[in-house]
């Protein structure tokens, strides 16, 4: 025994800031004990380990850096007793819920490690429906509730209604397929991909109430808007987000693939640009201990904030080396989809050796677009929601991932406007009349909202025959229209106008034939699409004889 330890401490006035800082360096002085758990299945669901409730072996519980797995008795030590540590909820189980509604998954040690109780997950194994939210991105109040009304409850009534079509994979480069029966199946998980707000955590409470009333088991990944502005570096940074969501980097397990979500923005608080897409240690020693059990087979879904490729040539979107050291890890397995988020557009990105993956086929990213759309701006529709069109003519709202054990999958694009369907595929635009003999040169535009380089998209005048339309990267001219209107209003239309049209990376060109007999003539546009089958919009011109 350390006789030192029993002699009586010298008292000292002190004031109470100073002593709070020598508690502070006496602990971080200290190695941080290691504390043990278990993990249960929770047979009466009050969520409290009784007797007759069995331990779970072999359930991975992490703090973030070191990964263990529970033993035969479902008993696990961590070395870091202080830290904020998880378990990996396994396929074929259920947590509860915490107060605020979100996955009991987590906890901080206060002397000891969390029991995990888990139940049996009566969901049968085969497809899984997960929602997708992504920079719901609140400054206020009132953003919050327009994210209410206008993401979560218009995803409530859809997500009871939409079933996907079965696709053909005519013409389709993507590295698997989904094909879906007529059952409507209901979505078991959501994620949101970062910038859940706009630099102010104290909207987190309220944003966390909206997503739970949907009732699914919700996970987040934080975004550059979700750091502590007062940081002064990356470490200690999220500080908020662990506060309300717990681990910034975890992984969950479905009986059809594992999720892994993570940070992915690496705060850098001096003049210049303010953050970047990259890694650090710990999160790669979690990744490699949690993959490294895992078969090659085994579907990987990592979803996360900042993109992996450049969002603009010559400008570093994500550091390359912590991109190519993630992708070295995730070269053995045969199925993987990114989901990220981040440019306030809707993007597909296939990645090969020019952005370091060297898997046997090209690596699919899907760029999600955004729950806030242009930040909340525009004119407002007929529920008194911002219409918030992105700057690519994507329509805000949310996308649906779904998935097999086979690595299978399919996604798919809900707008929320008031006045469309939410399952709409495309928009239309074209001129409304055009003199007849007159020059060929206007055209009818598409924007397939999920559309990529290799997407089928035709169109035909009346019963004419089916025409390939050639992709554009251009503004759709919708929104430039829109762009006009707020040019040339003499006040402001809403609070802030819509952004000003870029290039969309999803934008079909047909041109209209001037030849034609004078009168209404109908446009129809199709899309065949490998993970819903084939969309058709309609829309009409007129040609007309015109004299000098």
């Amino acid at each position: 025994m350390d006789r030192s330890c029993s002699r009586a401490p010298r008292r000292r006035a002190v004031s109470g800031i100073v002593a709070l800082g020598l508690a502070m360096t006496a602990l971080t002085a200290l190695p941080a004990a290691a504390c043990s758990g278990r993990v249960f299945l929770d047979h009466d669901g009050d969520g409290r380990h009784d007797r007759g409730e069995p331990g779970l072996a072999g359930v991975a519980v992490s703090d973030g850096h070191t990964l263990v797995r529970t033993g035969a008795d479902g008993r696990y030590r961590l070395p870091r007793g202080t830290a904020l540590h998880f378990v990996v909820k396994p396929a074929g189980y259920v947590l509860g819920r915490r107060a605020d509604g979100l996955p009991a998954h987590w906890a901080r040690a206060r002397g000891a490690c969390a029991d995990f109780a888990l139940r049996e997950d009566p969901r049968p194994a085969g497809e899984l429906r997960v929602l997708l939210f992504a920079d719901s991105q609140t400054r206020d109040a009132q953003e919050v509730e327009w994210f209410r009304r206008g993401i979560v409850e218009r995803a409530r009534i859809t997500v009871s209604e939409t079933v996907i079509r079965a696709g053909d994979g005519a013409g389709s480069t993507l590295p698997s397929r989904i094909t879906v029966s007529d059952t409507v199946i209901p979505p078991a998980l959501g994620v949101t991909l970062g910038d859940i707000t706009n630099d102010d955590p104290a909207l987190y409470p309220q944003l966390i109430e909206a997503v739970t009333s949907l009732g699914l088991p919700w996970l987040h990944a934080p975004g550059n808007h979700d750091v502590d502005l007062a940081a002064p570096a990356d470490a200690g940074s999220l500080a908020s987000f662990h506060a309300a969501f717990g681990p910034d980097t975890y992984a969950w397990e479905e009986a059809e693939a594992s999720f892994i979500v993570f940070d992915d923005v690496i705060w850098q608080p001096y003049p210049g640009r303010k953050y970047i897409g990259g890694l650090r240690e710990d999160q790669f020693a979690f990744l490699a201990a949690y993959l490294r059990d895992l078969p090659d087979d085994r579907p990987l879904v990592l979803a996360a904030h900042m993109p992996f490729f450049d969002d603009e040539p010559g400008i570093q979107t994500f550091r390359p080396a912590d991109r190519e050291r993630l992708f070295a890890l995730l070269q053995r397995f045969e199925h993987v989809l990114l989901l990220t988020a981040h440019g306030h557009v809707q993007r597909h990105f296939f990645h090969e050796a020019g952005t370091g993956w060297h898997g046997a086929r090209p690596l699919h990213e899907y760029n999600a677009g955004a729950a806030c759309g242009s930040y909340w701006s525009g004119p407002l529709d007929a529920d008194g929601i911002p219409l918030s069109t992105m700057a690519d003519g994507t329509p805000k709202g949310w996308g649906e991932l779904r998935l097999r054990g086979d690595g299978a999958y399919g996604l798919r694009w809900f707008i929320a406007e008031a006045a469309s369907d939410p399952d709409t595929a495309l928009a239309l635009h074209a001129p409304q009349v055009l003199r007849r003999g007159s020059w060929p040169g206007q055209a009818v535009v598409a924007n397939v909202f999920m559309g990529r380089a290799d997407t089928r998209v035709e169109y035909r005048i009346d019963d004419g025959e089916w025409m390939p339309m050639v992709r554009v990267d251009q503004p759709d001219p919708r929104l430039l229209a829109e762009n006009l209107r707020d040019d040339a209003a003499e006040e402001l239309r809403a609070y802030d106008r819509l952004p000003e049209a870029a290039p969309s990376t999803h934008l079909w060109r047909g041109r209209l034939p001037t030849d034609l007999a004078a009168g209404e003539h109908r446009i129809e546009v199709r899309v065949r699409d490998p993970w819903r089958g084939e969309d058709i919009a309609t829309t009409r011109y007129r040609l007309v004889d015109r004299d000098r």
